[in-house]
């Protein structure tokens, strides 16, 4: 049970950066559907420049810009030009795939350099690591999984303890009185897209470089798609999304242990289950309440300043 309990936050990992990512986007008013896509732009940036450098550091300044480069697209064109949100984010997932395709496919079967996956191999951190279970599940992992506690963490901090991510909070609900108090709209909508993206190319990274370090077609695989629901499950919360990831990404990998155990079951209905409970989690998502689990108020609509 620990061993598997430890898989899934191995799992999860990349779903943690995309739903945080989405999350802050979401935040500022602005429904990015383009994770599936800034993950595989990410994917694609950080295992190329990895294979080219053999440096840890550099691949993933690489996929975090190729998250936030797509994101900047979509930026442009919503937050500038007030084009509607949501197609622009389906085009962004249609481009990243394209995108992924027509770089990875000179890259297709290679491995990642061994200086980055032995720089990304498990770490117990001292004390912490001995503690019974709870060390073995969180604290022997490799540096993305610690990089993704400090992410949510951090993100946690910023959105509910700090005036800019009260401003943040502020502009989601109602953008009309945030820049009547004077928060400055496009450049809060801008940087917090651009976080996201950059979180979202992170995630993709984490599956190109660390978890399966050998470059293969749609190594992203749904997870994009997923994280936006997680967003939804977790009502908006980065310390939750955490938590809501390790619980997808076992979901992901149970076919695989119940097979092992002897179990006969198909794998191809054991991968459909993360995806039936994200069609259930948007279903009872509209019977939530409470006004905190409750999407941003102007989420997804554009703000034009003249209106106000």
């Amino acid at each position: 049970m620990t061993e598997f309990l430890a898989a899934c936050v191995v799992a999860g990992t990349p779903l943690a950066f995309a739903t945080v990512g989405e999350l802050i986007t979401e935040k500022s008013g602005n429904m990015n559907l383009g994770v599936e896509g800034m993950m595989l732009m990410g994917a694609v940036m950080g295992f190329l420049a990895g294979l080219s450098t053999s440096s840890p550091v550099i691949a993933v300044c690489a996929a975090a810009a190729a998250g936030a480069g797509g994101a900047l697209f979509y930026g442009i064109l919503t937050v500038s030009l007030k084009a509607n949100q949501v197609v622009c984010g389906l085009t962004l997932t249609i481009f990243g795939t394209g995108f992924a395709k027509f770089v990875g496919e000179p890259l297709m079967g290679s491995s990642a350099p061994s200086e980055i996956t032995g720089f990304f191999g498990k770490i117990a951190i001292p004390l912490l690591g001995d503690i019974p279970v709870i060390g073995p599940v969180f604290f022997r992992q490799d540096m993305f999984v610690y990089l993704s506690y400090i992410i949510c963490v951090l993100a946690a901090v910023y959105m509910y303890k700090t005036r800019i991510g009260l401003n943040l909070k502020a502009l989601g609900e109602n953008t009309a009185a945030a820049d009547a108090s004077g928060v400055n709209v496009t450049l809060y909508k801008y940087a917090h897209i651009l976080i996201g993206g950059a979180l979202c190319g992170l995630g993709g990274a984490y599956l190109s470089l660390v978890r399966m370090p050998i470059w293969q077609e749609d190594i992203v695989n749904g997870r994009g798609w997923i994280a936006v629901a997680l967003v939804i499950f977790v009502g908006w919360n980065p310390i939750k999304g955490f938590f809501g990831a390790a619980l997808f990404g076992g979901l992901s990998i149970l076919g695989l242990r119940l097979q092992a155990m002897g179990f006969n079951v198909s794998q191809y209905l054991v991968d459909m289950i993360p995806y039936i409970a994200t069609i259930l989690i948007v279903i009872f998502s509209t019977y939530k309440k409470k006004k905190e689990s409750q999407p941003p108020a102007d989420l997804s609509n554009n703000y034009f300043r003249e209106e106000r």
